[in-house]
């Protein structure tokens, strides 16, 4: 079996901490380098039910993409929510490492997974950060000719089952080819992409102020997705990395609790 720190190396190789925002926390949280891994479970979220899935599976490490702890902390007591995540994991011997902005930008990362799995040809970098690396933030990509409502059905077919839902600002009936996604929260580019020549725009968490100026500068469509869903997507890419890398010597598995926060709609 590979050692931890040759597991975040290799990680680290393709996502690496360096290119992560300023704010965020990213990198090994807890762990032995030292230690053997041979089973490895990835997951959006480190929360309490994917630590407790991970014990149950016997995982040496839990790869999660958004940090368990974001702002510094002076103590993780295991009274807290956050400290019952870690101390399970530890009870466990499962470590756990986050990769979070870092895969958002990178190749084969978070906005890259998200544009495959909706059937984006031709993918680029909406922002780009390293042109010979391909990395950036977003993709744009195109798709054969098709409808909003349409794009819409197939957004809803391709990704993860949530109460959320696919929520769509737009005439049903408008063309679309010209597509442009960011994995998890994007409306930060909601200016940028007024005048992209996108179609429609795929994202997360959009406000209804943002999103309403934004349609009277008659852009793109917005289709609006579960935060967790679209990211989701990244994590069969990674756990095919990982086993065309360590082979029968790892073990992993995706995590398919849904940790998006809302659970249920009124009627």
């Amino acid at each position: 079996m590979p050692l931890l720190c040759e597991v975040v190396d290799l990680i680290h190789g393709w996502y690496p901490p360096s290119t992560a925002e300023e704010w965020d926390a990213v990198g090994l949280v807890y762990g032995d380098p030292a230690a053997e891994v041979g089973k490895i479970l990835l997951a959006v979220d480190p929360v309490g039910p994917v630590a407790e899935e991970a014990a149950d599976f016997g995982a040496d490490l839990l790869v999660a993409h958004h940090p368990l702890f974001l702002r510094p902390v002076h103590g993780f007591p295991a009274t807290t929510p956050k400290g019952r995540t870690l101390k399970h994991l530890s009870d466990a011997g499962c470590a756990l490492l986050v990769a979070h902005t870092n895969a958002d930008l990178a190749p084969g990362g978070v906005s890259e997974a998200l544009a495959t799995a909706l059937g984006l040809a031709e993918q680029e970098p909406i922002v780009v950060a390293d042109a010979d690396l391909g990395s950036g933030t977003g993709r744009v990509g195109v798709v054969p000719p098709t409808t909003l409502r349409e794009f819409a059905a197939l957004v809803a077919a391709a990704l993860p089952a949530t109460e959320h839902g696919v929520r769509v600002a737009g005439d049903p009936d408008r063309p679309v080819s010209r597509v442009a996604v960011v994995g998890g929260a994007g409306d930060f580019l909601l200016d940028a992409l007024a005048t992209s020549g996108a179609d429609v725009y795929v994202t997360s968490d959009l406000r209804h102020h943002p999103a309403s100026e934004f349609l009277e500068k008659g852009g793109p469509a917005l289709v609006d997705v579960a935060h967790w869903a679209a990211e989701w997507t990244w994590l069969p890419v990674l756990a095919t990395r990982l086993q065309d890398a360590f082979g029968d010597r790892v073990e992993t598995r995706v995590s398919t609790i849904v940790t998006d926060p809302w659970t249920f709609r009124a009627q």
